[in-house]
């Protein structure tokens, strides 16, 4: 068991936002729901202060702290998809209600939490020992919100074929 579980704070959708995640990959559940025993700067005594989750196994806490600290992009959840059906699960998972798509398999949940929806196709094609591949499948991923496996292998296979 890691020593070390990172926090996500949330304004007061701690146990929604927990709820949610769990839904998204295998060896996801909710651990414990934390009520406060006093009244702190989120809510009254007793409301969910934490809630402990684990997601794909990675076990988290999401605390309702308040307003204070919106999430930003300088922390995100990248998900390597095994396929072009995981991908568009999860793509749709997280930008519908309430979420926002973004460029290069980035997108935003309701809350405002960032996630990397991510071929593991993609990353081999970075990794390919031809230059002119790796290049072709990073132009055609810039021109991409989901990622397109396809789309990105389609770039590669002319890059060789040029």
């Amino acid at each position: 068991m890691s020593k070390i579980t990172p926090t996500l704070w949330f304004d007061k959708a701690a146990e929604e936002a927990s709820a949610f995640y769990v839904t998204l990959l295998p060896d996801s559940r909710i651990e414990s729901i934390n009520r406060s025993p006093a009244d702190p700067p989120s809510g009254p005594a007793g409301s969910v202060l934490t809630v402990i989750f684990r997601l794909a196994g990675q076990r988290f806490c999401a605390l309702n702290g308040g307003p204070r600290f919106p999430q930003t992009e300088a922390v995100s959840f990248m998900i390597e998809t095994d396929d072009q059906a995981e991908t568009d699960r999860l793509w749709d998972a997280v930008t519908g209600d309430g979420g926002q798509a973004g460029p290069c398999g980035w997108a935003k949940d309701r809350w405002g939490v960032s996630w990397q929806i991510t071929p593991k196709r993609l990353l081999a094609l970075f990794s390919d020992p031809d230059p002119a591949r790796a290049r072709a499948a990073m132009g055609a991923m810039m021109s991409m919100g989901k990622i397109d496996i396809a789309g990105i292998e389609e770039a590669a296979r002319k890059a060789v074929a040029a």
